[in-house]
């Protein structure tokens, strides 16, 4: 229910002072703050004044609205006068014919009060409704405090020009000091960001040639692995041919002491080729120049190979091996050496650390996905949760008994994920403590093209990064570095990156939820409309929690990714899954 605390009439500019005056008593009386009075006593002011130059008198009345929430200070203005043809021109943004003043009191007014409301029809006059938000301490509003306030107008009397003129003074000298003030703060902040910026730019700068001077160290480390490694070799295998020599006593027999040392040489010797062998086929992934052979193989060729090879690397009765059959499982067209490779390293891996119990290995058929999942399951000591990440680092190893008695590389699971990831798969451990592991390689069953690294995968094409903060932009550089022949190009804003996507027909979009002006959701919705556009695969990126609703919202992604959670190695299996595919054009 409104509540009426006063009406005056205006019929010439006396009553307009008057009715300034009466506004700041009643915004006082209800608590707002100085410089609140003096907005609303301002918007009375100028909304009475169109009142009287337009239709020569008019009416003001303060009403408050005690059962809105929040509590509000209502005042309406009306008059009978020609009224206007266009009322919308109060709209603050909209444009303006020429004309000094043209609206501008309208304008200023709304500009003053937290909501404003024009009616007004050509012969029928205006009313202006302005609505100001009480203070939170004003408490609850009532007719006792309308009674007080017309007590507080009566007690104010006739308003005195010359004070009201001091008054205003007054506010206009305080209003500027305060302008003054937060000019010379703008300034500052103005400069602290200038000199934060310059920083910025210097820091970028630096982990830029930081980044070139790591790329060039890891290069050069490809190189030397490489080249050692190949003259390691030769050495190492004349000393295992001699060793064997030895061993075969080709030459005469052996002491068994002599034997022994023997046999200390050949291990050391192996030990060290197979150290060899697996720094060059990293540094071969590395440098992406591991090819892939692909031939056509069955699961049972593939398990009577790795049994065969095995078989002389069981040195305790306690533990069995064994191969699951495999006759009703489809043939696989891929790289036969490194599936057995890998599996290779999960097997003696397994037989490492497991003193009794079995090793199974065993293979399915994933037909939805047309997958091959290979399983090496242990009952052997197992790998706590927090070592899991670690084993997969090169040299990373975990400490145990088992672990100093049968020391590895540290190089055969790193290098293992690394094959899995060249042949279009990937790897998963599942392990407690004390209760074994199971190691799974996941692959396609059919690799129908050599292929040298997951970079060249995407080689040739365009990747539009729309994201208004910089750092992301450039982590996501950083992210598909050394990746040859792919461009990244960059928007800051929403409509940057409507027109860059329009112009340069990327293969994919790298996508911001939250923007100022226009977020993510806006732009895939507009890119989804355009027929020339809707094909371009869209991966948003968000520093929210993906949760179902805003999955649901960024309909027409191809994912929804968390900025935190982003690695190399995710962003480039998504982009390579996603940019290998024909792109509408």
């Amino acid at each position: 229910m409104s509540l009426m605390v006063y009406r005056q009439a205006i019929g010439n500019e006396r009553d307009l002072v008057d009715a300034r005056a009466r506004a700041i008593v009643i915004a006082a009386e209800l608590g707002f703050p100085a410089r609140e009075q003096t907005q609303i006593a301002t918007a009375v002011s100028e909304i009475g004044r169109n009142a009287l130059i337009h239709a020569g008198k008019g009416e003001i009345e303060f009403h408050m609205e005690p059962g809105e929430s929040p509590q509000r200070l209502r005042v309406v203005v009306s008059d009978s006068g020609p009224g206007m043809r266009d009322a919308g021109m109060v709209d603050p943004d909209a444009p303006r014919e020429n004309g000094a003043g043209r609206g501008m009191g309208l304008v200023s007014a709304q500009r003053l009060v937290d909501r404003f409301h024009i009616e007004s029809k050509p012969g029928n006059g205006t009313v202006v409704s302005m609505e100001k938000n009480l203070p939170v301490r004003s408490g609850d509003i009532g007719p006792d405090v309308a009674a007080r306030l017309q007590v507080a107008m009566k007690r104010a009397g006739a308003a005195d020009p010359m004070r009201l003129l001091q008054a205003q003074n007054r506010e206009l000298l305080e209003a500027m000091a305060a302008e003054r003030e937060r000019q010379d703060e703008l300034g500052r902040l103005s400069q602290e960001l200038e000199e934060t910026n310059r920083g910025v730019v210097a820091l970028y700068a630096e982990l830029d040639e930081k980044a070139e001077y790591l790329r060039r160290a890891s290069e050069l480390k490809s190189r030397f692995l490489s080249n050692m490694s190949h003259e390691f070799r030769t050495p190492l295998s004349s000393i295992l041919a001699l060793s064997r020599l030895l061993m075969d006593q080709v030459d005469g027999p052996l002491l068994s002491e002599q034997q022994k040392q023997v046999t200390y040489i050949r291990k050391s010797a192996e030990g060290l080729l197979e150290l060899i062998n697996d720094l060059l086929d990293l540094a071969k992934v590395e440098a992406g120049k591991l090819s892939i052979n692909s031939t056509d193989f069955s699961v049972g060729d593939l398990f009577g190979g790795l049994r065969g090879a095995l078989r002389p690397l069981i040195t305790r009765d306690t533990v069995s091996i064994g191969f699951a059959e495999s006759d009703a499982l489809p043939p696989l067209h891929t790289d036969e050496g490194k599936v057995a490779q890998i599996l290779r390293n999960f097997i003696v891996n397994a037989m490492r650390f497991t003193e009794r119990g079995s090793i199974e290995v065993t293979a399915r058929h994933h037909a939805a996905e047309d997958m091959l999942e290979f399983a090496v399951k242990d009952s052997g000591v197992g790998i706590a949760q927090e070592d899991q990440d670690m084993i997969f680092e090169e040299f990373g190893q975990v400490e145990g008994a088992l672990q100093r008695e049968t020391k590895g590389t540290g190089l055969g699971l790193p290098l293992s994920k690394q094959l899995a990831e060249l042949l279009g798969g990937h790897i998963q451990l599942a392990s407690k403590l004390g209760e074994g592991s199971t190691f799974a390689l996941w692959i396609p069953r059919s690799l129908e093209a050599p292929l040298q690294t997951a970079g060249p995968a995407i080689a040739n094409r365009r990747v539009l990064v729309v994201d208004d903060e910089d750092t992301f932009r450039y982590i996501i550089r950083q992210l598909l570095g050394g990746i040859a022949n792919l461009e990244i190009t960059e928007a800051r804003t929403a409509v940057e990156g409507i027109a860059r996507a329009r112009h340069e027909r990327p293969d994919a979009i790298i996508l911001d939820v939250l923007m100022p002006n226009r977020g993510g959701q806006e732009v895939l919705r507009v890119l989804k409309a355009d027929p020339d556009l809707r094909d371009i695969p869209i991966f948003v990126t968000t520093s929210l929690p993906v949760t179902d609703r805003l999955i649901a919202e960024m309909n027409g992604a191809r994912s929804v990714m968390a900025k935190q959670n982003l690695s190399s190695e995710s962003l480039r299996a998504a982009l390579s899954e996603v940019i290998a595919e024909p792109v509408g054009r």
